[in-house]
């Protein structure tokens, strides 16, 4: 019941709040303050979310990395089960067997166009696998936290001893969070690049320029996924740019009783921000991604493997293919939304 709140648009104190709803205010017992306000309870939180949207993120991005390698007829011989014997990294492994799983490669095959395939396709088991093979030691991290006394001091009650410590510093936190920072923006120069092969008649195969589905006559009045394409590289650059490390840079306050600190909740908010930034290039490349296949599925020059197929007719709903150029803001918007929610399920 202390301080202020904003209830219903008008400055209250809160007990007078308090009050008019009936509400008890809550007596906190003693350490219980300190627990609510300890930067690492807030950290760690915030580390759970960001978990949990960079696991649906891998997934995700394995997903439009299989619509990509359709899209610009890329070689699927890439992730042969044998050639990841061979570096058998669990995590890479798992993305190259996803992608098997997406593309049929167990089936017949038509004729490869080429060898090898720009690094954002071939390599793209090995991007994505880093992360793969991290979420475990970043779970072990984040639940250990979750299950740990990070208070202080310690009671000892059995043998009536004060123990201080310093639990309350949020070292490993700070460090996973600073790690899936890089991890996730990764992901987004992945997509970014699969992106910029899409839209460019150089590198994407006979697709038209942009992605634009116009017809010929028509083609120069319309831009297709120009612009998308100029904000995800925007949104990529950003990503990159917050893998600078907040762990490193602690601040001595207290008169230098606090001289050491993790930074984890500014690590972990710049995590957050990095997905935020990394969904948005998702988006983007998952409709592009879309379109580049309907785009061969018109010139009759592809057949989509049957879990491709499934998801496009998912998507087919929401994102109609883009023929003459259209706002495409409230579409991406959407995506993005359907990603957060993790609309699509991806995989055992």
């Amino acid at each position: 019941g202390e301080r202020q709140v904003l209830f219903r648009g008008e400055r209250r104190e809160s007990v007078d709040v308090h009050r008019e709803l009936g509400w008890q205010p809550l007596v906190l017992r003693p350490k219980e303050a300190l627990a609510l306000m300890n930067g690492t309870a807030v950290m760690t939180g915030l580390a759970c979310l960001a978990f949990a949207r960079a696991d649906y993120l891998l997934r995700l991005a394995t997903r439009i990395t299989a619509l990509n390698v359709v899209a610009l007829q890329g070689n699927p011989e890439h992730f042969d089960e044998r050639l990841f014997a061979a570096k058998p990294h669990p995590g890479q492994t798992r993305v190259a067997a996803w992608l098997r799983q997406d593309l049929a490669i167990d089936a017949p095959t038509a004729p490869l166009h080429r060898l090898q395939d720009r690094y954002s396709l071939r390599c793209a088991p090995h991007v994505l696998g880093v992360l793969a093979d991290s979420l475990g030691w970043l779970r072990a991290f984040i639940e250990t936290e979750l299950n740990s006394a990070n208070d202080n001091p310690i009671i000892d009650g059995d043998a009536e001893r004060v123990l201080h410590g310093g639990h309350f510093y949020g070292g490993h936190i700070a460090f996973a969070m600073d790690s899936l920072k890089t991890l996730v923006a990764n992901v987004a120069d992945l997509l970014d690049r699969q992106l910029a092969l899409l839209v460019d008649v150089r590198y994407n195969h006979g697709l038209p320029s942009n992605l634009s589905g116009a017809e010929a006559e028509r083609a120069m009045l319309n831009h297709g996924f120009k612009a998308v394409q100029i904000g995800t590289s925007a949104w990529t650059a950003e990503a990159l740019k917050n893998t600078l490390p907040a762990s490193v840079f602690s601040r001595s306050t207290e008169c230098h009783n606090q001289d050491k600190v993790s930074m984890g909740t500014i690590a972990a908010r710049d995590a957050l921000r990095s997905l935020e930034l990394t969904e948005q290039v998702a988006a983007a490349t998952l409709l592009a991604a879309n379109q580049g296949v309907w785009l061969r599925e018109r010139a009759g020059k592809t057949d989509i493997p049957a879990p491709l197929a499934a998801m496009r007719e998912q998507l087919a709903a929401d994102f109609p293919p883009v023929i003459e150029d259209r706002a495409l803001e409230a579409e991406l918007r959407l995506c993005l939304a359907r990603i957060r929610s993790r609309h699509w399920g991806l995989y055992a």
